[in-house]
């Protein structure tokens, strides 16, 4: 009597978590489908983006009053950069369905993969700060860094452009594929340029003597910003491989919107609200030694 009380019991429980597994399904498929929702999913995204684009600016702004005399440093670069890749993002989103309907179907795809071309460049600068600043400290040249920094920026445009020109002759899904397998190549890079710079960084920092101003906050700052920047572009790169082989992890379609907030929530949205938050503090106003100039 007991074990039979107790299979109905375990049968009963397992019918229920069936059915909520059931549920659970149908209210992702009815969101999914639902073009009111995809239109308010892509709206709060629009919205996200347009936060972090006016946070950026406002930084900007502030670093300018705060240092006139100086041009276009690398911080002011950066946000900058921000500034520009969520702004066109929070557009793209804004009118997300018009962009899917657009032709030919190759101005979709650079309307969506611009502005994660720009993203990697604005933290590619970041690694370039941190590179110069680890080399500097340890008396090394750093005249090749700049350098290598715009060829290998050049060298992602031009690949990515090449797949574009080239999917748009022979639009197949295999140049999909090939082009967003690149981009998590390129994500993967970035992943291990932050892992490799902000490790050096930090464990350079880590000898610094305890009583040396501003170490543990330098410090933690750069711990928190490598952690963040290594871990989203990471999860960039296994999301890509997925996107490229799944067409239930295509992210460059409609009827995907859960799929593209949590995405976007995770790659761009809150690394880059945390980065700017991190790196809110101004610089000082005269004397700095290690505040970089783009020539």
């Amino acid at each position: 009597m007991r074990s039979g009380g107790l299979e109905m019991m375990s049968s009963s429980a397992a019918a229920i978590v069936a059915f909520n597994l059931k549920e659970a399904t149908n209210w992702w498929s009815d969101v999914n489908e639902s073009p009111v929702w995809q239109d308010r999913i892509f709206h709060v995204l629009a919205v996200l983006y347009g936060i972090v684009s006016v946070i950026a600016v406002i930084q900007l702004v502030r670093i300018q009053l705060r240092v006139p005399e100086y041009g276009w440093t690398t911080q002011k670069v950066f946000h900058f950069l921000n500034f520009l890749v969520n702004g066109v993002r929070a557009l793209v989103f804004v009118f997300r369905r018009d962009v899917q309907n657009m032709k030919p179907e190759i101005l979709q795809h650079i309307l969506l993969d611009i502005p994660s071309l720009a993203f990697f460049t604005t933290y590619a600068l970041l690694v370039l700060f941190w590179a110069e600043i680890y080399y500097q400290a340890r008396a090394v040249s750093t005249d090749g860094l700049r350098p290598s920094f715009f060829t290998i920026n050049a060298v992602v445009y031009v690949i990515q452009i090449a797949l574009w020109l080239v999917l748009w002759w022979k639009p197949v899904h295999l140049m999909v594929i090939i082009s967003r397998m690149f981009f998590a190549g390129v994500s993967l890079f970035a992943a291990l340029g932050f892992l490799l710079y902000g490790g050096r960084l930090f464990l350079m920092l880590q000898r610094f003597p305890v009583e040396s101003k501003g170490r543990r906050k330098k410090l933690q700052e750069v711990g928190y910003v490598t952690s963040i920047c290594f871990t989203c572009f990471l999860i960039r790169c296994i999301m890509m491989c997925f996107d490229a082989f799944d067409d239930a992890a295509d992210l460059d379609v409609l009827d995907h919107p859960i799929l593209n907030f949590i995405y976007y929530l995770l790659v761009e949205i809150l690394p880059s609200s945390l980065v700017l938050f991190i790196l809110r503090k101004l610089p000082p106003k005269r004397g700095i030694t290690q505040y970089h100039q783009i020539q």
